[in-house]
């Protein structure tokens, strides 16, 4: 007979599955190339990472919160590391997750920075150099991090830490990659409706050819980076990671493609036959390693 917290565990990682395939096919698709636990350690972390974005600009605001946010991702923050510590919570995202974290070694010094670069959100609407770094890094590098812990634990104990330490640049580069990239096919949707500019000196209604390809040098910088690291993962985990990463690239090319005046007005996408095809290669490069 199942205990009341296995039962719970079990709800808690299924509400937090279904947040991943609501919200995310791309992220959804490269959860499904990871072995188990590891697809659910993913989605755990995910679903805590979306629920926190959508204090700061999703339903939140829509609900009429605007004026509590502040208040509610902080409480959701105590949350957090309240249950990582003890290893329950009466929200199920947050006890999702702090299984997850428990299990991995995922502590405060990351989600510190992410929740602190969620609150930036709150009250910054345009960045410079070192307030961009430190939001990229909160927002989206540590999630690769927490990312890496997940994988890693299909490695020996003895040789995680060193492991860790080898691939934290590739990881980190990633999730900067991924964000930078959502940036810019978020461009328009970010300045009208959030009010934000991330680029730093970049009129969102005015981008030039110039600046789209100074940014896409920058990302492509970030990806080479992280393609490095791909082979020091675990294979589950190497198949996922080169699926998403596929799949921004694409979106990069998309986007180079893209005159820069349209990238200022419109949503650029990977369409559904395309992420199929790019996973489709994946699994035929992994099958040809294989042999």
């Amino acid at each position: 007979m199942s205990s009341r917290l296995s039962v719970y565990d079990t709800v808690a990682e299924r509400a937090a599955s279904v947040v991943v395939r609501e919200y995310s096919t791309s992220f959804g698709l490269a959860t499904r190339l990871l072995a188990e636990p590891a697809r659910t350690r993913i989605r755990n972390v995910y679903a805590l990472v979306r629920l926190a974005d959508e204090v700061v600009d999703g339903a939140a605001s829509e609900a009429g919160a605007d004026g509590t946010a502040e208040a509610l991702l902080g409480d959701l923050e105590q949350e957090t590391e309240r249950a990582m510590a003890t290893g329950y919570s009466t929200n199920v995202l947050v006890h999702a997750f702090a299984r997850t974290a428990r299990e991995a070694g995922i502590g405060p010094d990351l989600t510190r920075p992410f929740f602190a670069s969620m609150r930036m959100d709150l009250h910054r609407t345009a960045h410079d150099g070192d307030s961009l770094r430190e939001y990229v890094y909160g927002s989206a590098e540590v999630v690769g991090l927490m990312c890496l812990r997940v994988f890693l634990l299909d490695v020996p104990a003895a040789g995680r830490e060193t492991a860790y330490t080898r691939l934290t640049p590739g990881a980190r580069a990633l999730g900067a990659a991924f964000q930078k990239i959502n940036f810019l096919r978020d461009l328009a949707d970010d300045s009208e409706r959030l009010g934000r500019s991330y680029f730093v000196d970049v009129d969102p209604a005015a981008l030039t050819e110039a600046q789209k390809l100074e940014i896409l040098a920058d990302i492509d910088g970030d990806l080479r980076l992280a393609a490095q690291s791909l082979p020091g993962l675990p294979p589950s985990a190497r198949r996922a990671v080169a699926l998403a990463y596929g799949l921004f690239a694409e979106l990069t090319r998309r986007l180079e493609r893209t005159p820069a005046r349209d990238i200022a007005r419109v949503r650029v996408r990977v369409p559904g036959p395309v992420k199929a095809r790019v996973a489709a290669g994946v699994l035929a490069s992994t099958l040809a390693t294989a042999r």
